[in-house]
């Protein structure tokens, strides 16, 4: 739990602004944890989809400028993606280089860097600190144009008009599973790393995981010692970044890569090397080994055409945006289901602004600290087009 004061009563003030296959995974939505306007009155300048990390620091900069705004958020409670990561995960760097705009991140007592937990109770406390407008749960289905210019947006809970829209809706619930032969025929269980939550739910397992990523990295660590054995897979070699780079120095990289003068992170490799990571490979129980080219009923099975008996699949094989309710727009995509954008805004359409779904919407915007520079760049934009 945090350690920071208690939120107070009434918000602080906030400085004026100067002049191949997917997994849908969904909730259930229950009793709403913030009250809905009636329906006459849902008509705001500024709606922001996705109450998560990237919501609430548009939030935070919708407010500072003035503007009448509300989130809609389709998850139960705050927090975001960070509700549904596994159980060990940490972040990259310490509290203070992990914080939204006008907030730091208290530090988690006993730990260099916080737990997701923690992450989940600092977003809490942010939103009822500065009293954002977040409704929720509200699943939004389709966003449409108006005849007077402006946005239809429509939820399970009735209709919004809006003349900007920021959509902060994120990846994570849209798993991205690639086609593999003989998917189907595998007997035992496949999950996406979006299922995963802890090892000792394969206690005793034969486990593959596959993705040459920082989720296939960390999760392969942390099944080790309680598993029977783990079989990472990549379709490229692993490669680990140097153990002092966290994220702050991923901060900073992406950061310099604003004016093209710093190296692409990239070039370095493609995984932190955090603890449970570094201690695996030090052990030599962290070995990355050539991706397979089916599924078998009883595993998976390689180029040389042996197959490796296994009781589980570990899908950890990235995310696509969840956009599909910008589609009836007719917005320009580019690959992998991105909308094509200049920054945060959307090419085609000036009103529409997309925050933290990775660096094709900003540098570092899928990150805590990086999200709150390409926040206040779209309310800074959008502010402009009200006027």
């Amino acid at each position: 739990m945090l350690t920071a004061a208690a939120a107070p009563t009434r918000p602080p003030p906030v400085p004026a602004e100067p002049p191949r296959r997917d997994v849908t995974i969904t909730g259930t939505p229950t009793t709403p944890t913030a009250p809905h306007q009636t329906p006459a009155r849902r008509r705001v300048q500024v709606l922001v989809i996705g109450g998560g990390q990237a919501g609430l620091a548009a939030g935070y900069y919708l407010r500072r400028a003035g503007l009448d705004f509300a989130v809609l958020d389709n998850a139960e409670a705050p927090g975001g993606a960070w509700q549904d990561y596994w159980e060990s995960l940490r972040l990259f760097s310490p509290a203070a280089y992990s914080s939204l705009p006008g907030r730091p991140m208290p530090n988690q007592p006993g730990h260099d860097a916080p737990d997701a937990a923690h992450v989940v109770d600092y977003l809490t406390e942010y939103e009822k600190r500065y009293e954002l407008p977040v409704h929720r749960p509200v699943q939004v289905h389709a966003v449409h144009d108006t005849d007077d210019g402006g946005l239809l947006v429509h939820t399970d809970d009735g209709t919004w008009h809006t003349r900007a829209l920021i959509s902060a809706t994120g990846n994570w619930t849209r798993p991205f599973v690639p086609a593999v032969p003989g998917q189907q025929l595998f007997g035992g269980r496949q999950i996406h790393t979006r299922g995963y939550r802890r090892p000792e739910d394969f206690t005793g397992q034969r486990v593959v995981v596959v993705g040459g990523g920082n989720s296939g990295a960390q999760i392969a660590a942390d099944l080790l010692g309680l598993a029977d054995s783990v079989r990472w897979v990549t379709r490229r070699p692993a490669r680990l970044l140097p153990d002092e780079i966290d994220g702050r120095a991923l901060f900073e990289i992406a950061t310099r890569r604003v004016q093209d003068d710093g190296p692409r992170i990239s070039d370095l490799g493609d995984i932190v090397a955090v603890p449970p990571v570094r201690a695996a490979r030090a052990a030599g129980l962290l070995d990355d080994q050539p991706m397979f080219d089916a599924l078998t009923p009883v595993g998976p099975r390689f180029r040389d055409g042996s197959i490796w008996p296994a009781d589980a699949v570990i899908w950890c094989t990235g995310f696509r945006p969840a956009l599909a309710h910008l589609a009836p727009l007719g917005l320009r995509t580019g690959e992998r289901d991105r909308i094509a954008t200049a920054g945060t805004r959307a090419q085609s359409d000036p009103r529409i602004h997309l925050l933290g779904y990775g660096d094709w919407t900003g540098p570092a915007s899928a990150t805590l600290i990086g999200v709150g520079r390409t926040a206040r760049q779209a309310v800074a934009e959008i502010t402009e087009l009200l006027r």
